[in-house]
């Protein structure tokens, strides 16, 4: 090769066209098989403290890491599943209210101030609980309790803001509207949960106008309160400073209302609900269930029989229509829990022209594994995957927040993350097989698709619920 100049001055590299002498290529070295895995280490629950103010609210401090920082979250046993029917959207629409400042800061020092910490404040609204959050440097660990102390007991809810915040809202709702994926999710969680909270998952627009400043004031009212209110510390922080900033803070915080959220019974039914979307190069499919909650003596082994079956990149399903048919390239199947509830669910985008086949490929897995235990070296290998990505997801602040969250709401108590590896690992072939032929029928399946009708139809006629028997 030479190097030529181009008109602009930059080199360019020009080849001349020769002749290359072939060499023969050497064969390939064998590959290698990797060392065997060392045994699955159990996760270990810092050492923390427990404690509730007099006024019921719950603290939780734990001592964690060497890095010179702490995450401060107060977590409230209020959500979307706390809105009424006719106001929905309420309880996002106040979470960002909050963020408008309070009765003694603007939104612009309430920002400033986090960040001076080394943070910044989020406020989210969930399902069965919402969170104010920050992660500061630890010096700052007693400074952030007392901002977040003052956002969630003296929210401005400012009326000013409440035209843009609601515009934003219906431009989400708009986007919403025309994804099929939220589409399916919507009408699958429709049709499991009709008459439930859980079941409303995104407004009407004219619902979304109607909302006035009273509606947040009277969802921020019945809603927050110490009853209500757990604070979670974990990072590096000075513990008696910590302890004093919250009881200054929190501590004549009025309790407010219990928590009170009625439990759903979602009856599992065979349902095919089908979205039209006229020219659609795909389909989207949810595929699923109710299955027992986290509470249950099941929910390990069911938790493995997920992994498994679809919940993870090397299982069968994906192995099935993604790897050998590629029919699509990110199905996925998920234990979705909320408080005492839960459903199994696999979910994919399909190609339109193969609807059809990609069901019955997903449902001739389940029958599979409901017939036949998977071999051990396959049930062993989504074990060690289980048990080490469950370690390696608890290794930070936020994550370990995230956990004592989770079996604080559920009710497990935390001797589940102590065994939680133990009892990953304690699982069977035998076992595998029993709870995807006790839990995973597919003739209880809701089946949702949103898909172009016309190409479809036909396809899905299998698939469809067996007329009752004639009278």
């Amino acid at each position: 090769m030479k190097r030529t100049s181009t008109p602009n001055g930059l080199l360019v590299l020009a080849a001349f066209f020769f002749a290359v002498p072939v060499f023969a290529q050497a064969p390939a070295a064998p590959k290698q098989t990797p060392p065997a895995g060392g045994p699955p280490k159990a996760f270990t629950v810092p050492a923390h403290e427990n404690y509730a103010l007099p006024n019921g609210m719950q603290v939780t401090l734990v001592p964690y890491g060497n890095l010179p920082k702490v995450t401060v979250s107060l977590v409230l046993r209020a959500g979307q599943a706390n809105q009424p029917a006719e106001k929905l959207g309420v309880a996002s629409l106040t979470g960002e209210l909050l963020k408008e400042g309070t009765a003694t800061r603007s939104a612009k020092q309430v920002a400033e101030e986090a960040a001076q910490m080394g943070g910044a404040l989020e406020i989210g609204m969930g399902e069965d609980e919402s969170s104010i959050a920050t992660d500061v440097l630890s010096e700052y660990g007693p400074e952030a309790a007392r901002l977040m102390a003052d956002v969630a007991r003296h929210a401005l809810l400012p009326e000013s803001e409440l035209p843009r915040l609601k515009n934003d809202a219906l431009r989400h709702l708009a986007i919403a509207r025309t994804q099929p994926q939220q589409i399916a999710y919507e009408r699958f969680r429709k049709v499991l949960y009709p008459d439930h909270p859980y079941g409303r998952v995104l407004p009407e627009a004219a619902t979304l106008e109607k909302l006035a400043i009273a509606d947040a004031q009277q969802f921020y009212a019945g809603n927050f309160g110490a009853a209500r209110a757990h604070l979670y510390v974990a990072g590096r922080f000075d513990a008696a400073a910590m302890k004093k900033a919250i009881a200054e803070s929190f501590g004549d915080w009025a309790r407010g209302p219990a928590s009170s959220v009625a439990v759903p019974k979602p009856a599992p039914q065979r349902v095919l609900d089908v979205t039209d979307r006229p020219g659609a190069a795909q389909s989207t499919l949810f595929v699923g269930l109710p299955v027992p909650p986290a509470a249950s003596p099941d929910n390990i082994p069911l938790v493995v029989t997920n992994a498994l079956l679809g919940g993870s990149f090397g299982s069968r399903i994906t192995s099935n229509i993604r790897e050998q048919k590629g029919y699509t390239y990110s199905p996925r199947s998920e234990l979705s829990r909320r408080y005492r509830d839960a459903y199994w669910v696999e979910t994919a985008d399909v190609t339109t022209g193969v609807t059809g086949p990609a069901l019955k490929e997903i449902f001739g897995e389940i029958e599979r594994l409901r017939k036949e235990a998977p071999p051990a070296d396959e049930l062993t290998g989504i074990q060690r995957y289980l048990s080490g990505i469950f370690v390696i997801q608890n290794s930070s602040r936020g994550a370990l927040i995230s956990q004592l969250r989770y079996v604080n709401l559920q009710g497990l108590g935390e001797e589940y993350l102590k065994t939680y590896v133990q009892k990953v690992n304690a699982v069977t072939p035998a076992e595998v097989q029993r709870i995807t032929a006790q839990y995973i029928q597919p003739e209880q399946m809701t089946i949702v698709v949103v898909g172009d009708k016309a190409k479809i139809s036909e396809q899905l006629v299998p698939f469809a619920p067996a007329a009752p028997p004639a009278r």
